[in-house]
């Protein structure tokens, strides 16, 4: 397995916990490092749409979404020993799920949103 900047083994960790806005950070801080990683960027933006989805803002999350799908698609099948396949079918069946009528609920209303399904991310030996 290569070694990656440990700022990416810890963002598997905070992404499993459901701490997206660790997540941002961690990955925010490789990608400003190397701007030119358009993988970074597009798990950066997955990571900030569940974390606008979380307290209500569907627009940005419909928007950050489809901008991660975008970025990660060209990273297919594995990249950085990711299944970037499984990520990108993952965003795909949140954006399927994204209700599309409204753009932003109050933080009192988001169970009512659908719950966007659990995904676990790990590293794969390739």
């Amino acid at each position: 397995m290569e070694d990656y900047p440990l700022a990416y083994y810890e963002f598997f960790i905070k992404y499993n916990e459901g701490d997206y806005y660790t997540c941002h950070d961690l990955l925010e801080e490789m990608w400003l490092e190397d701007r030119e990683n358009l993988f970074l960027k597009g798990l950066l933006q997955m990571t900030v749409a569940q974390y606008h989805y979380s307290y209500g803002n569907i627009k940005g999350a419909r928007i950050m979404m489809g901008v991660a799908e975008a970025y990660l698609t060209p990273y297919c099948p594995i990249y950085w020993d990711l299944n970037v396949e499984k990520v990108v079918h993952f965003i795909q069946t949140c954006r399927e799920m994204l209700p599309k009528e409204i753009n932003r609920i109050s933080y009192e209303e988001i169970q009512k949103l659908p719950q966007l399904p659990q995904f676990i991310l790990y590293m794969e030996e390739v």
